[in-house]
């Protein structure tokens, strides 16, 4: 991976880094908190890292934290796993997101779009009655503190108003998408055990009805710990028997009453992808998850009252939090309920454009399919109003930063970032103020002290190695549910380097302070020693016409030997003659490396993913070594488990 310093593919304007907020930021931190003045991002990043409780003290006095016991000490304890964050302090993040609605109740808090495109909005004022009313509805079911109220939802305004609802009396909000199968659902929300469980009678997807009615039947008899049901008739059904009408409880004039909760409460629970096994229920906390995302969507994403922020997720990913918590800072959240390509592949920005948004987040497949089917965004949409293009999900690939260049607008921010449900926030990513480089993230985040190591614990710089972060961040999981003694928690990211979160993606943090992420590094190809991401590989070789999608792995052989396939989705009509195997193979050596060409290239029908659309090539490389499937991934994770028997064949055929 080349360092050498290249020409940046953007660079903010004079006038946009003196208006953007990390700029303010830094200047109001320079005068009250010692901040550097001078010397731009990377002089602020390091001393948000080195004055780690400053920073997060200047950040709550920035976005004006409403504490109603104040804190004793910003950390209690540092080391992790476990850090106390701003112990004694008390407060609600609910109350921070309808925080707007003092100052702009007529305005639009809230735009729903479904598959019509038409936008419709919830005002702020609308918003705060709606939670207040649901708020009294929940405490009257006896909804106390701690306990857990779950969504089977889409990504609807109600949803929206069911977690802050949940929120405002303490309680843990938790949610699947309703696309997820009744033993996805179960795998998840049978762990925390709900009192309160909100569905929809059905969604609409590609221009069809789903009923889900069934699933929702299956669900209240497997879930014995609920005391209540409220349906939400989005296909216009009738309540089931016992189930409580929405419209009921949301129609009170009632104002909304925050329940005064410790900075470290649950919020939310959210779960990894659990490819192999029980998904992990990751807990976080109130005044974690609001300090962070204050940060992260305040001066990272530079949102502020006047934008409108839209982000293609589905309320089963993190994203979802995140989308939502864009109230915190005063914008309109745009929420999309729908097929991220009905009527056509261009769907998305056609919703960019009838809804003014001004962020625009997506996931790196969908940029890189626009491209593959000839969208041109700029030519049919106006999208003047957006200012930044964000994906995640997936390593954005040089092409798509160029892409979207050409395609959307050459003064255009494109904000390639990376995260985890694990923080529920970015490692690194949008800076407004940074220069964008073809394939880079912009920079790793303030207050994150991310590094690249190698297997001893040494840092790195413009070379691969592990992603860890060796401070505390105030969003990291307060536990596991169902963890008791915090083993499983300390396993997933404090085993390889005692005391330091390890994350398990490849990175290079280059020279100039840009980063580059590889791939998950639990599923890193390495050939003589050599570690390549499998990211790098997707993007050679998906350029080429003939080739849909792709997944390689790289397994150790019995004999100390290593072999290395590629499995490939062609597209419509495409056939994997000798012709396109030399040329998959040319473009893999000319592009990246002789080392990078596969052993093999074979044909398979199609690639697995995980529900949230993540390539799953553990799973796959584990059945190729002989896993039975049912110890090798977790049926109910994957979005189409019929694929995995031609990997299991594969693997009880090959020689």
């Amino acid at each position: 991976m080349s360092t050498v310093n290249p020409q940046p593919l953007w660079q903010p304007t004079a006038e946009r880094i003196a208006e953007a907020r990390i700029t303010r930021f830094q200047a109001w931190a320079a005068e009250h908190h010692g901040a550097p003045a001078d010397g731009g991002y990377a002089a602020l990043h390091r001393w948000s890292v080195e004055e780690l409780e400053t920073f997060w003290k200047a950040v709550t006095e920035w976005f004006d934290v409403r504490f109603t016991t104040p804190y004793e000490r910003v950390l209690g304890d540092r080391s992790m796993p476990g850090a106390q964050w701003f112990p004694g302090a008390t407060l609600n993040y609910a109350e921070h997101a309808l925080r707007a609605a003092d100052s702009r109740a007529d305005e639009p808090a809230l735009l729903h779009v479904d598959e019509t495109h038409d936008p419709r909005p919830v005002t702020w004022a609308d918003l705060r009655r709606q939670v207040g009313s649901l708020a009294a509805e929940l405490r009257a079911l006896g909804v106390r503190p701690g306990d857990r109220v779950s969504g089977y939802l889409p990504n609807i305004p109600e949803a929206v108003v069911a977690l802050l609802a949940t929120a405002a009396v303490g309680g843990v909000w938790t949610s699947c998408a309703p696309d997820f199968g009744a033993r996805s659902v179960l795998d998840r929300f049978q762990q925390v055990e709900p009192v309160v469980l909100f569905t929809v009678d059905g969604y609409r997807y590609g221009g069809k009805a789903h009923d889900r009615r069934e699933i929702v039947a299956e669900l209240r008899r497997e879930l014995p710990t609920l005391r209540a049901v409220v349906h939400i008739p989005l296909l216009g059904t009738d309540a089931p028997d016992g189930a409580l009408e929405w419209s009921a409880l949301t129609a009170a004039d009632t104002a909304p009453v925050f329940e005064q909760v410790p900075f470290d409460h649950p919020l939310w629970v959210l779960y990894s992808s659990g490819t192999t096994g029980l998904p992990k229920a990751i807990v976080q906390s109130q005044g974690g998850i609001l300090v962070e995302h204050l940060k992260q969507l305040g001066l990272h994403c530079d949102l502020g009252p006047e934008d409108r922020f839209f982000w293609y997720t589905s309320t089963g990913w993190m994203m979802w939090n995140f989308l939502v918590s864009g109230l915190l800072t005063g914008t309109t959240v745009v929420l999309y309920d729908g097929s991220p390509g009905y009527p056509d592949t261009g769907a998305q920005w056609r919703i960019a454009e009838r809804t003014g948004a001004t962020l625009y987040g997506t996931s790196a497949a969908y940029v890189m399919a626009c491209r593959k089917a000839g969208v041109h965004p700029s030519r049919d949409h106006d999208l003047s109003a957006v200012k930044c293009v964000a994906t995640t999900g997936s390593p954005l690939p040089p092409d798509g930063f160029r892409w979207l260049h050409d395609e959307v607008r050459h003064d255009l921010w494109i904000a390639s970032v990376s995260g985890g449900t694990d923080v529920c926030s970015c490692f690194a990513g949008a800076v407004p103020t940074l220069p964008v480089h073809v394939g880079e993230l912009q920079a790793p985040c303030l207050g994150t002290d991310l590094q690249s190591w190698d297997p001893s614990g040494k840092p790195l710089t413009d070379e691969v190695g592990e992603l860890v972060v060796t401070n505390p961040m105030p969003s990291m999981p307060i536990h596991f549910w169902n963890d008791p003694d915090g083993s499983r928690y300390h396993d997933s990211y404090f085993d390889t380097y005692p005391g330091v979160w390890r994350h398990g993606d490849w990175i290079t943090l280059t020279s100039r302070g840009s980063v580059v992420i590889h791939g998950r590094s639990d599923s890193t190809l390495n050939r003589q020693g050599v570690r390549m991401g499998s990211a790098d590989i997707y993007e050679a070789v998906e350029r080429l016409p003939e080739i849909k999608e792709s997944l390689v792995v790289g397994i150790e052989q019995p004999d100390g030997g290593y072999w290395m396939p590629l499995f490939v989705h062609l597209a419509p009509g495409a056939t994997l003659d000798d012709d396109l195997t030399d040329r998959i193979r040319k473009t893999i050596r000319t592009q990246l490396s002789p080392r990078h060409v596969p052993d093999e290239i074979i044909e398979v029908p199609g690639i697995p993913h995980t529900l949230t659309g993540k390539r799953i090539e553990v799973p796959v490389k584990r059945l190729l070594q002989g896993t039975p499937l049912e110890k090798a991934v977790n049926p109910g994770s994957i979005d189409n488990l019929d694929l995995l028997a031609h990997y299991q064949e594969l693997a009880r055929t090959r020689p």
